[in-house]
């Protein structure tokens, strides 16, 4: 029951939704860069939301199957053929044994998840089976799929009724909203203004670690420097240059620049989906206006979940 990996795409790793409680260690929780939508996928396939899949970058790889399997597409959609044939996005479809599926290029976002019934049988490694690509740690030997590895399919012991989605789900990120950040602060007001107001453009260095941003420079009163304290998923730095970076899912747990915001938990999918060249601009919200709109966002979930 394996997948034969004729061709890896650009970045393809195994990701789940993060190996958490270890960030005092110096590991971050790593997972899925739009954790929105590989729990959408695995539910497309009737697994549990936290199953791990295949997270693709900007190009998807070709891929083989050795056994019968039901698979599904989510996230960003990406061009992709079985047998020279289109495949459905975000819906559960069969593959059958010797079947090649073809994923291409993205037609939009930056990322598209591969979920198969039963998931991906990977080891654990602290309590997850996430790749942590900076670091090497978890997922498959701890690096991005490469031609000739074979991709074990997992049990099905856990896996239930697959959903079905009659609305694609759209991630629009033109706008990312974020809230005061630690040291907010430390920024004047027409700073604040220049931030908000003005589009950010996404760099070619961007990472999983972090998303460098190209726009005006911003500074803080103290020259962009702090004492090194920890850093949360999300937060908003402010280096030197002023060129403001985006804290992802590798990213370094401590850090000793200021950060003036931090998106909230329902934008992060959005920010998953950001890739070079993409241009937005920051919405502030406020704490209770960010939880109003994570609850949303649970709640759209919990209703794919109900539906008959």
């Amino acid at each position: 029951m394996s997948i034969t990996v004729l061709q890896g795409g650009l970045q393809s790793t195994v990701q789940d939704l993060g190996r958490n409680g270890y960030a005092h260690y110096g590991i971050s929780a790593s997972g899925a860069a739009d954790a929105v939508s590989l729990r959408i996928g695995n539910l497309l396939v009737g697994n549990p939301e936290d199953y791990s899949g295949l997270e693709m970058t900007l190009t998807g790889g070709e891929y083989q199957f050795n056994k019968d399997a039901f698979i599904a597409l989510s996230g960003s959609e990406f061009h992709a053929t079985l047998e020279g044939e289109p495949f459905p996005f975000q819906q559960g479809a069969y593959i059958r044994k010797g079947q090649i599926l073809r994923i291409g290029g993205t037609k939009k976002g930056a990322r598209c998840y591969l979920c198969v019934r039963g998931g991906l049988d990977v080891p654990q490694y602290l309590s997850a089976t996430t790749t942590h690509v900076m670091s090497g740690l978890g997922g498959f030997k701890g690096r991005s799929i490469e031609k000739g590895d074979e991709l074990k399919i997992g049990s099905m012991k856990k896996v239930s009724q697959p959903i079905s989605v009659k609305e694609s789900h759209e991630i629009n990120n033109s706008i990312i909203r974020v809230t005061k950040g630690l040291q907010h602060y430390l920024y004047e007001e027409n700073t604040w203004i220049s931030f908000i107001s003005q589009s950010y453009t996404v760099s070619e260095k961007s990472s999983r670690m972090g998303v460098r941003l190209k726009g005006k420079s911003i500074q803080s009163i103290k020259e962009n420097e702090i004492l090194t304290e920890g850093i949360p998923l999300g937060a908003i730095q402010v280096p030197g240059g002023g060129d403001p970076i985006i804290s992802f899912v590798e990213h370094q747990t401590t850090g000793g620049y200021p950060k003036i915001a931090n998106v909230i938990t329902a934008d992060l999918c959005k920010v998953g989906q950001l890739k070079p060249g993409d241009s937005f601009t920051f919405q502030l919200v406020t704490i209770e206006e960010g939880e109003r709109l994570r609850l949303v966002q649970e709640s759209f979930i919990q209703s794919l979940k109900n539906h008959d």
